[in-house]
């Protein structure tokens, strides 16, 4: 697990051109972070995969969404917020953002991303917590934002377990499926994790996915069913290490009803259930 964050900070200095200063500094930290990215093992989670790399103009699109973001989210007051981002076109499946993690703020005011990343053309995936600007660094599909502050009583849980290295992975399973079922423990994607996390930061007596999908089940959570053709299912399973539908109930696999944990019905879930306010959006 990645559990470091990068931050760039720049203090006050005497020169009368501040904004040829930032100017300079801003392009010479987009070619740093070009290198970098570029460079990079990819891990990723709801984003198209397809390796293209990075360009300077979208790493400074991604970091400036990411400062937008931390902006909005200082105003909220909260100290957790569910936050998503739109890393690939999910359009055709009447889905708006393709990945979630926990932003919550620490005891000197950042923001720090805990969540789920898979490698690409891998079956595994791992947690991570990372700064905004390296969440919002992830071949966006599209440079928008979202966020649900949750109730209180649900932030303080988060908080607390977002903080324990123990509990912040404890409902973690590294084998990875991109449409993996809500009620299944074989696998286990992004959104997945962060659902069952909360549920065990809710519920002390919480030890296993078993009890964290009952758990959810009690609190009425709704996953999204998409519809998918004999030749989609086939060819993603094939070509794709990421993909499985063997934890899917024959009865809905083989109808093309294959049900998984999208973003749209987490956010609609919290905001349904009391745990969560409205879904508040932000974009480029």
């Amino acid at each position: 697990m990645n559990s470091g964050a990068r931050y760039y900070t720049m203090n006050a200095l005497p020169f009368k051109n501040m904004r040829l200063l930032a100017n300079t500094v801003a392009a010479l930290l987009c070619t740093l972070l070009f290198i970098l990215f570029t460079h990079a093992v990819p891990a990723l989670a709801g984003r198209s995969c397809e390796g293209r790399p990075m360009t300077p103009q979208s790493i400074e699109r991604g970091l400036q969404l990411a400062e937008k973001t931390r902006h909005e989210l200082d105003k909220t007051g909260a100290k957790v917020v569910v936050l998503a981002r739109a890393g690939q076109d999910l359009s055709k499946y009447n889905l708006r953002y393709s990945h979630l993690g926990y932003a919550y703020k620490t005891a000197d005011g950042r923001w720090l991303v805990l969540h789920k990343l898979n490698s690409c053309g891998s079956d595994e995936a791992s947690i991570y917590r990372q700064g905004l600007g390296e969440f919002f660094l992830d071949d966006l599909y599209r440079y928008q934002a979202a966020w649900i502050v949750p109730a209180l009583v649900v932030q303080n849980a988060l908080h607390a377990a977002l903080n324990d290295p123990r509990a912040s992975i404890a409902m973690h399973h590294k084998r990875y499926n991109m449409l993996a079922y809500p009620w299944s423990t074989r696998y286990q994607q992004s959104n997945q994790w962060a659902i069952e996390t909360l549920a065990a930061a809710m519920d002390a007596g919480i030890r296993s996915r078993v009890q964290a999908q009952a758990w959810l089940q009690l609190k009425a959570f709704q996953p999204t069913t998409l519809h998918l053709g004999p030749l989609t299912r086939l060819g993603g399973r094939i070509t794709a290490a990421n993909i499985a539908f063997d934890d899917h109930p024959n009865e809905k696999r083989f109808s093309g009803r294959i049900e998984t944990t999208t973003v749209d019905s987490v956010m609609r879930w919290l905001t349904q259930s009391g745990l969560g306010g409205t879904l508040q959006e932000i974009y480029l």
